[in-house]
């Protein structure tokens, strides 16, 4: 390795860190914190370049902010500079949350007062990014009943399977109702510099619709624990739109009605995911380290970001075409509809019924809610306020 690609790499891996350790507030956040860094302070991409990438991210499944830096990484460093930029940012959220399942693993009783405001805390945090996503994705009345329609439909078929038909039949829909909607074409041809050509392009999108075809079979061989891992997390990063919320009620149809955990520790593993930087889908430490330690940990990570690998170095060479397909946004506007519905749907069950258990939980959960949504307090903040009245009521109440 020559000695400029290593100092490359370096920089790489030491931007992604310190974003990594710094970025709390989620996805929207996250985009500010990287315009910062990767634009203004280090300029190894301008704004126009930027907002393209931004836009890329936007457009597919998985964790946006995640596929921004590893665009970023795979800009600046090839494939190599991906992965460096992606461990940065992720692995110190990861390691938290495993320290954290290790805990509630152990002697740590769900009747302590902290993990009882963690799960408050939840209802609150969903119910702000159901807020603000219902005002950006549902703005008129065809939205709005198409997410009621998918959130009626989770409650009644609250399958892992329910939800991705249901995805599938809300992009359908929206195709059929918004297809000559002539919301912008594209504009310009895309500033994205193309580190990676299209064979390369192609290559990763059939391995990512390989692996998508291919794990449910293995799992359907074999009980081995990270086969199932596997497939799960697989599976929900290649499929979930909307951001990190929307992980919540993926995951939790995958793992707690097959018994991998209850919904207590699930939900109480999500309020702590809010308290710490970096992205939501880091969840997945969490969740595997409960169902097989540290191995499972490992092996959920590595499988739930694989799809934004693939589908970033998949789309970033085609995205100048794919931007003004019409017919492709028409059918993600029905998507981004439904996943408000779902959204919704995890927040009536298991959320609220997991979570509140008596009028001073309410009241938790309001206070909680009003410094999200009017006083703009940090989310990480609220977490630690949430966590210390749930010792509170514990000691008292």
């Amino acid at each position: 390795m020559e000695k400029k690609e290593r100092g490359r790499y370096g920089e790489i891996l030491s931007a992604s860190l310190k974003l990594g350790l710094t970025s709390f507030g989620g996805p929207a956040a996250h985009l500010g914190y990287f315009r910062d860094e990767y634009v203004k302070k280090r300029g190894w991409l301008d704004d126009r370049a930027y907002a393209d990438l931004v836009a890329l991210c936007q457009f597919l499944p998985g964790p946006a902010s995640s596929q921004v830096g590893i665009g970023v990484g795979l800009i600046r460093g090839g494939i190599g500079g991906a992965m460096l930029s992606w461990f940065g940012f992720t692995m110190p959220s990861v390691i938290i949350l495993m320290l954290f399942a290790y805990l509630v693993a152990g002697d740590v009783p769900f009747d302590t007062g902290w993990i009882r405001g963690l799960k408050i805390v939840a209802v609150a945090i969903i119910l702000h990014a159901l807020i603000g996503m219902g005002k950006n994705l549902t703005p008129d009345i065809p939205r709005l009943a198409l997410a009621a329609l998918a959130a009626a439909g989770v409650l009644l078929v609250p399958t892992a399977w329910g939800q991705i038909g249901i995805i599938v039949l809300a992009g359908l829909i929206g195709y059929i109702l918004y297809r000559n909607r002539q919301e912008g074409n594209g504009g310009e041809d895309a500033a994205i510099p193309m580190p990676v050509g299209k064979k390369a392009g192609a290559v990763a999108w059939g391995l990512f619709f390989a692996l998508l075809a291919l794990l449910p079979l293995l799992r359907q061989t074999t009980d081995h624990i990270l086969v199932s891992i596997t497939d799960i997390f697989y599976r929900v990063g290649s499929i979930v739109f909307g951001g990190g919320h929307v992980v919540l009620p993926m995951l939790e149809r995958e793992v707690v009605p097959q018994s991998y955990m209850d919904a207590e520790t699930f939900i109480a593993g999500y309020g702590a995911a809010q308290a710490v930087p970096g992205p939501l889908f880091t969840l997945a430490a969490y969740i595997g380290m409960i169902m097989d330690s540290v191995p499972g940990a490992l092996v959920a990570v590595i499988a739930m970001f694989l799809p934004s690998f693939l589908l970033v170095i998949g789309t970033l060479p085609f995205w100048s075409v794919l931007r003004k397909k019409t017919w492709l946004r028409a059918a993600l506007v029905g998507v981004n509809a439904a996943v408000v519905g779902i959204l919704a749907a995890a927040l009536i069950n298991p959320v609220i019924p997991s979570s509140i258990f008596s009028v001073w939980d309410i009241a938790v959960a309001a206070l909680c809610f009003w410094l999200l949504q009017f006083k703009k307090t940090p989310p990480w903040v609220v977490v630690a306020v949430a966590g210390v009245l749930g010792a509170l009521l514990h000691a008292f109440l």
